[in-house]
């Protein structure tokens, strides 16, 4: 190991703060598509198969994770292209790891597909802690957000 891994600080309450919020924003974006789109196949009952429907909820949870931080960053100034570049640069492995995280939660405790009362949150709570120190490491070693 370096020594900048071994000193990196972990311990910066703002950077946890201000990380947590960033999470939040990538979270409710991910949430939007995902359980969208899974709840859409748990209502019209399609017969389609688990693995696709977890899949495109993860493709339409990241689309509508990209939007949503688009139009955040566009309200502060930016211009779209700018925004666009942004929400996908700096974010993607985080979006990526909270939507793996989510189905992967919901495929082992529900068998996939599947949203009910109880599932939701502990999905929630999954889909939040798995990239938090992600962003966090990148907000301060880099200062780089997404908000």
């Amino acid at each position: 190991m370096s020594s900048e891994t071994l000193n990196f600080n972990w311990s910066c309450k703002h950077t946890w703060k201000r990380s947590a919020k960033n999470t939040a924003w990538c979270l409710l974006g991910c949430s939007i598509g995902d359980f969208g789109t899974i709840l859409f196949f748990q209502l019209t009952q399609i017969p389609f198969p688990v693995l696709a429907i977890m899949i495109l909820a993860i493709i339409n949870g990241l689309i509508t994770s990209i939007i949503l931080e688009t139009i955040i960053l566009m309200k502060q100034n930016f211009d779209f292209k700018k925004a666009f570049h942004t929400a996908i640069g700096m974010s993607f492995i985080s979006m990526i790891s909270m939507e793996v995280a989510m189905n992967l939660t919901d495929y082992f405790l529900t068998g996939g597909a599947i949203l009910t009362w109880w599932v939701v949150p502990i999905m929630l709570a999954v889909g939040f802690v798995t990239p938090w120190p992600y962003n966090y490491w990148r907000l301060k070693k880099f200062n780089q957000a997404c908000h």
